[in-house]
């Protein structure tokens, strides 16, 4: 999988989970992110923190910590950076079953072979952080919005198939996060179940 370039145009890079961001403070949002990501790698969850990623990225401490108030909430952002870059629109050429399926394996392959990411971001988004929970309503929003796409219903339809495959994302990233598997086996076994849960409901 390609690496997102978080300083491009789209739908993340301007906006902040506290406000909306000029094109040099959403370089440094980019910059802090992806330092973020290279820290995880290296030190993991444990081993990181702002003052470590605000050093990774030739930023001051101060000016991260306007940005960013933990690192949960930078490992939330990073993670949702990296979601919107990586999963696209549904083909619409494939039945709905096959479209909804792709939605949830590409979810679960944006932390793919990131292993203290992928741990990193089960951990920040159960975080409490009041910048956390707007992330992780955001990432809920925008994979729901993808799997009613991919089931040609509107986002805010009561069908229960979206809500049973949200709950099976869920499961099948806490379950990857616990070491039952790895995320790249997860997003296969996921697609997979989703596929057969549609067929029981049609």
């Amino acid at each position: 999988m390609s690496t997102p370039v978080f300083g491009e145009s789209g739908p993340s890079s301007h906006e902040s989970t506290r406000r909306r961001l000029t094109n040099q403070q959403a370089e440094t949002v980019a910059k802090l992110t992806e330092a973020a990501r290279e820290v995880l790698g290296e030190d993991g969850f444990e081993g990181m923190t702002i003052r470590s990623v605000a050093k990774r990225a030739g930023v001051a401490p101060a000016t991260a910590y306007t940005y960013f108030s933990s690192k949960n909430h930078i490992v939330a952002e990073l993670f949702w950076r990296m979601l919107v870059t990586s999963v696209p629109e549904p083909d619409t050429s494939s039945p709905p079953a096959a479209r909804a399926a792709d939605v949830l394996r590409h979810v679960a392959l944006v932390v793919a072979g990131e292993d203290q990411l992928a741990g990193a971001v089960t951990v920040a988004l159960l975080g409490t952080d009041p910048d956390v929970e707007h992330l992780r309503l955001r990432v809920g929003g925008f994979i729901r919005e993808r799997l009613a796409t991919a089931l040609g219903v509107p986002m805010d339809s009561d069908d229960r198939r979206i809500e049973l495959l949200e709950m099976l994302y869920s499961g099948a990233l806490v379950r990857a996060g616990m070491g039952y598997g790895s995320y790249s086996d997860m997003a296969d076994r996921l697609a997979d179940a989703a596929k057969l849960l549609l067929e029981d409901l049609s």
